[in-house]
């Protein structure tokens, strides 16, 4: 992957990033890195700030490639806490995204569950053991992601009424407020929420703060929140209301 698109990742990710600590991270000069920052500004991609520059938003989400790589750790954590929930022979829903595909990985051990689920890398994930009972969506996959969404996918949650919903989400909003960068997202993600007996929400802190178009749902919806860490500090009234919803995986580890 070259500079610029590191860079705007980085950007895109952080919300900013600083000229002195690309330049040390990648081992080039500052002026380097300025030149580098200029041609993704003149591209409309970022905004110049003193020292580094700013992400402007947009409404796509970060490369599936580089999503299912970026804190992955954390995400394996998170799993971890979830398929300790579960029982065996029990229905899970589950939403697109790369955290909830790694919570079917950690369950490898488990016998005998239905998934009802629109993401292709679940179903996969699952159907490894036959004893698993595996129910997808028909409709367009969407490449690279290798997931579902439309109609058909949330008339396939409201079909079935599962134990556990598990979803992701692409961030948290100051208030709360959970964000997606499509509106399809936001319907499948409420739709398995509102068909299951217990909802999980699963998110690494890195979502706190960061920024997606289409809105719909609050941290406070979920039976359960399982995030890695804490994120900054003018989040933690919003955790702290959870209670014991909150699961936090590094105090279990």
């Amino acid at each position: 992957m070259d500079r610029q698109q590191v860079i705007l990742e980085t950007a895109q990710r952080q919300g900013r990033v600083s000229v002195d600590e690309l330049a040390e991270q990648f081992g080039v000069s500052a002026h380097t890195i300025r030149r580098d920052i200029n041609a993704l500004c003149e591209r409309s991609k970022l905004r110049r700030l003193h020292g580094g520059a700013e992400f402007i938003q947009g409404t796509d989400n970060l490369p599936y490639g580089t999503r299912r790589i970026l804190n992955v750790q954390a995400k394996q954590a998170i799993a971890r806490m979830v398929a300790a929930l579960i029982p065996d022979g029990a229905t899970l829903a589950f939403s697109i995204g790369t955290t909830p595909a790694l919570v079917a990985a950690a369950l490898g051990e488990h016998e005998e569950l239905t998934v009802i689920t629109n993401n292709l890398n679940v179903a996969m994930t699952v159907s490894e053991k036959r004893a698993n009972r595996v129910i997808i969506p028909g409709g367009e996959l969407r490449v690279p992601d290798r997931d579902i969404l439309g109609q058909a996918a949330r008339e396939m949650f409201a079909a079935y009424r599962a134990d556990f919903g598990i979803y992701g989400v692409g961030g948290v909003d100051d208030d709360g407020s959970l964000l997606d960068f499509h509106e399809e997202e936001v319907q499948n993600r409420q739709a398995i929420r509102a068909s299951a007996r217990q909802s999980i929400l699963v998110l690494d802190q890195s979502k706190f703060g960061r920024h997606a178009a289409a809105l719909g749902g609050h941290l406070r919806d979920a039976d359960h929140v399982v995030i890695d860490r804490l994120p900054a500090a003018p989040f933690h009234p919003l955790l702290t209301a959870l209670g014991d919803r909150l699961i936090i995986a590094e105090d279990e580890a």
